[in-house]
C-alpha cells in the first residue's frame, strides 16, 4: 500500500466517525436521553455497566468517566455476573447494558436477575425490537448509518457514538451537580491531569 493511500484511509476512518458523531443530535430521541441523564444523577446506589467484546469497553470508559465525577460505578464482566457477581448489584442500581444488536447471550442472561432485584436497567442498543430493547426499563437507541470498515462489521464508529452519548452524560451532570475542581484533585492526584489541577489550586490559594 502506497503512503498516499494509507493516509486516505486514514482520512476516511476519521471522516466516516466525525460525521457520525456530528449525527447524535438526530439519531438520539431526546426524551429519553435526558431521563437517563436524571436517573444517572439520582442514583442512590452504584452504577453497574456490562458489555461484551467492543461493548465492554465502551461500559469501562463509561464506568471509568462516572467514577470521575463522583458518580460511584463499575464494569461488570457477564462472565463474572452469573458466577455470583451478580451479588455486588442492589436495588438501589442502576445498570447500563450495552449490546449493538440487542441480543447478546451474555447480557440478556443477567437481565432476569436484574429485574428480580429491581435493578433499573438502561439498554443501550440499536434494534428497538430486541431482547434487550424489549426488557430494559429505559432504552438509548444508537443506530448509527456505517462503521469505518470497508465490510461494515467492525464497531468502530458505533462504538465511539455510544462514548460520545456518555461523555455529554458526565458533562451535563458536572454542571448540574456543580461538580468543582477541588473535588476532582481528590479523586484524581495524580498524572499529569493530577498534577496539572493541583498546581492550579496551589495558585489559586
Amino acid at each position: 500500500m502506497r503512503k498516499s493511500e494509507i493516509w486516505k484511509k486514514a482520512m476516511d476512518v476519521w471522516i466516516n466517525e466525525a460525521k457520525t458523531i456530528s449525527c447524535l443530535p438526530e439519531i438520539i430521541d431526546i426524551h429519553n436521553f435526558i431521563k437517563c441523564v436524571e436517573i444517572i444523577k439520582n442514583c442512590k446506589g452504584k452504577i453497574v455497566t456490562a458489555g461484551l467484546g467492543t461493548s465492554a469497553a465502551a461500559a469501562k470508559k463509561i464506568a471509568h468517566s462516572l467514577s470521575c465525577i463522583e458518580r460511584p460505578s463499575f464494569f461488570l464482566s457477564c462472565g463474572d455476573a452469573v458466577h455470583g457477581g451478580l451479588g455486588s448489584v442492589q436495588s438501589n442500581d442502576v445498570a447500563i447494558l450495552i449490546s449493538k444488536g440487542g441480543d447478546t447471550r451474555e447480557i440478556i442472561n443477567i437481565i432476569p436477575t436484574l429485574k428480580t432485584k429491581k435493578v433499573y436497567i438502561i439498554g443501550v442498543a440499536e434494534n428497538e425490537d430486541s431482547i434487550l430493547a424489549q426488557n430494559c426499563n429505559l432504552l438509548i437507541k444508537v443506530k448509527i448509518k456505517k462503521e469505518a470498515d470497508s465490510f461494515n462489521m467492525l464497531a468502530t464508529s458505533s462504538t465511539l457514538a455510544i462514548v460520545a452519548v456518555f461523555d455529554a452524560i458526565c458533562i451535563i451532570l458536572m454542571s448540574w451537580m456543580n461538580y468543582t475542581k477541588e473535588q476532582f484533585a481528590i479523586i484524581h492526584p495524580s498524572g499529569a491531569v493530577g498534577e496539572r489541577l493541583l498546581k492550579e489550586l496551589k495558585e489559586l490559594r
